[in-house]
């Protein structure tokens, strides 16, 4: 007769027995480790807590005698130039995340009178903030350069004295009329100002078409012609979707309490924009093109936008005569799109080697800058990251101008990374602050939080920018102190744009670097004489008129030395558009080519050394 099933037996009160034991031990383990934890969490703290591991480049890819860096002086001259704009990010304690970006600066020339002029981007108060007399609303400002270096405020009545919450600039001249027009990008709507002559600017982001949604963030942007036909289109990049109530709903601490600036991955990513310029003389007129364009990557799994983008480097990625996009995304992958000919663009960032780091993980990417930094085939792009991630150096391989596309991070074998790592990057840029024909690298650091070094010890809110002076050589780049280029660069700041520009006509490349709530810092360049040097200004007549897009190669005592000409570059600023080269102790120059943007070559002769030579593109 069976047992029914509801009866125990003696083996099921061993199996029970057993599950019993068994349990004991498991609680008893747990119990340990329960009482270890709370040891562990309780034990008394100690200054050291952590230790940051020194990284340096591999001793074999050091060069066997190791060059020392020129001494050139940078010096403070901000006052004495006569600048004297301040920063203004509307915190009033609520901690708005838009409130840690700071704003960009534009060098450019305003008057076509041959010398850069400063447009400082400024933000504003939030709604519903007790409103303040007109007289003292933050507003952008507009500075005229007299040529030597000294500079005039010329903003009342220019046009850029209306409050908005303001982030970043492009300049060009969208309608080839020989004056630079301007475009700011901003919380809540774009503005794209005309330039109408001696220094006034009309907004025409009405009928233009490019404000945006009142809802974007927008970030960076860049004028270029993406589809060659001879006028300036529109890149404007979007950084989160983001609103002051979303902002608040989120709410994000600090460890050990208190309100603190949230992080990117608590907002949505969002879509870039692509304008297509259709416009005629004087009447402004864009297409949004950018549905089509195949700049709207969306997460496959949620069909949700992924950019998350705080800059761009416009460059010819492959050599093909057409303009492709990288996009410095924050806490996503980076994007490459490369140009399909068609008006239409691929994305290929995984497959180059530039969306993720070594590891295949992403970064906090703020500022970028692309150029050709060995002087030889290899394309480098340079890229900001946050704290505790190095700067990125991604350099093309052998085989990308054959068709493929392939890039390598050689930032730690290259010297760029290492030094970097603790720094929070946002303004980076390559240029030549020594004259001796290499690119050199800049950025401008500084922290989020008032009060991250409560938290993170070790860490600071100012940070002092840093210097890469390109060695040539196995390691490329070696970084340069107060030894050797004096303590004002290196004065701690809360940096977030910068730009360089040649300010007082001696040829040597100056910087401006912008801070969050603070005055910018300008840095005049005092090369000492000697290093020789040549400049080109280019003006496109089939192409447009700014040549934006156009490459530059000099040939002078062995060396070949390309530069494009595109101001956009490092964060939300642009550099002046003129193309300055170095030539070391040359005293020759063995051949000059331009490479148009559509494509056709042309030869320059009689170029002057130390002089800044006119190119008009052949009709």
């Amino acid at each position: 007769m069976p047992i029914p099933p509801d009866i125990p037996t003696p083996e099921d009160d061993a199996v029970i027995a057993e599950a019993l034991r068994r349990s004991l031990v498991v609680l008893a383990i747990l119990g340990l480790i329960t009482a270890g934890v709370v040891w562990w969490l309780s034990r008394p703290s100690r200054h050291e807590e952590s230790h940051q591991t020194p990284l340096t480049a591999p001793s074999h890819f050091r060069p066997d005698a190791v060059a020392s860096a020129p001494q050139v002086h940078f010096s403070d001259v901000t006052r004495d130039a006569g600048i004297q704009f301040q920063h203004f990010n509307g915190a009033t304690g609520r901690k708005f995340l838009p409130e840690t970006m700071g704003g960009g600066v534009a060098f450019f020339d305003m008057d076509q009178d041959g010398d850069p002029d400063l447009l400082f981007i400024n933000s504003s108060s939030w709604p519903n903030d007790s409103a303040t007399s007109r007289s003292t609303v933050p507003t952008c400002a507009l500075y005229e350069n007299d040529g030597r270096g000294h500079f005039k405020e010329v903003t009342t009545g220019s046009g850029f004295d209306v409050p908005l919450y303001g982030m970043g600039v492009a300049c060009g001249d969208y309608d080839n009329d020989g004056l630079v027009d301007v475009f700011i990008t901003a919380v809540g709507g774009c503005r794209l100002f005309h330039n109408e002559g001696l220094g006034r600017f009309r907004d025409v982001t009405s009928t233009a078409g490019i404000a945006g949604a009142p809802t974007d963030w927008s970030t960076a942007a860049a004028w270029l012609d993406y589809d060659r036909d001879g006028d300036l289109d529109l890149f404007v990049g979007n950084y989160v979707s983001w609103s002051p109530e979303l902002d608040l709903e989120v709410n994000n601490q600090l460890v050990g309490g208190g309100r603190a600036y949230g992080r990117p991955w608590n907002f949505p990513g969002t879509f870039p924009h692509l304008y297509r310029n259709d416009s005629t003389t004087g009447i402004p007129r864009f297409v949004d093109v950018s549905a089509g364009s195949g700049l709207q990557v969306k997460n496959p799994a949620t069909g949700v936008p992924i950019a998350k983008t705080l800059a761009v480097a416009p460059i010819d990625l492959n050599q093909d005569g057409w303009i492709d996009l990288v996009l410095a995304n924050d806490t996503v992958q980076n994007f490459v799109f490369t140009n399909r000919h068609d008006g239409t663009f691929r994305e290929v960032g995984a497959q180059t080697g530039i969306a993720f780091d070594a590891y295949g993980q992403t970064r906090g990417a703020m500022g970028i800058d692309a150029a050709r930094f060995r002087n030889d085939e290899a394309l480098g792009i340079a890229i900001g990251n946050f704290a505790n991630e190095m700067n990125a150096l991604y350099v093309s391989q052998l085989g990308s101008r054959r068709g493929g596309l392939y890039f390598a991070d050689e930032a730690v074998t290259e010297g760029l990374g290492p030094a970097s790592r603790l720094l929070l990057k946002f303004g980076l840029f390559f240029f030549d602050y020594d004259l001796d024909g290499r690119l050199d690298v800049l950025t401008a650091n500084g922290h989020l939080d008032e009060e991250i070094e409560k938290v993170q010890a070790g860490v600071t809110y100012r940070q002092p920018a840093q210097l890469f002076w390109n060695a040539g050589g196995a390691q490329t780049f070696l970084e340069v102190g107060v030894d050797q280029c004096g303590p004002d660069l290196f004065v701690p700041r809360v940096g977030r744009g910068s730009a360089c520009a040649d300010i007082d006509g001696d040829g040597d490349l100056d910087v401006i670097m912008t801070q969050v709530a603070g005055p910018p810092v300008l840095l005049r360049n005092d090369l000492s004489p000697g290093r020789t040097w040549v400049k080109f200004r280019l003006i496109g007549t089939r192409n447009n008129r700014d040549a934006i897009g156009t490459w530059i190669r000099v040939r002078s005592g062995g060396r070949v030395m390309e530069r494009q000409v595109m101001p956009t570059k490092s964060y939300l600023s642009q550099s002046e558009l003129p193309i300055t080269i170095g030539l070391g102790y040359a005293a020759a120059i063995d051949g000059v080519d331009v490479q148009w943007p559509g494509g056709g070559w042309q030869s320059v002769e009689d170029v002057r050394i130390g002089n800044v030579n006119l190119i008009r593109e052949p009709h």
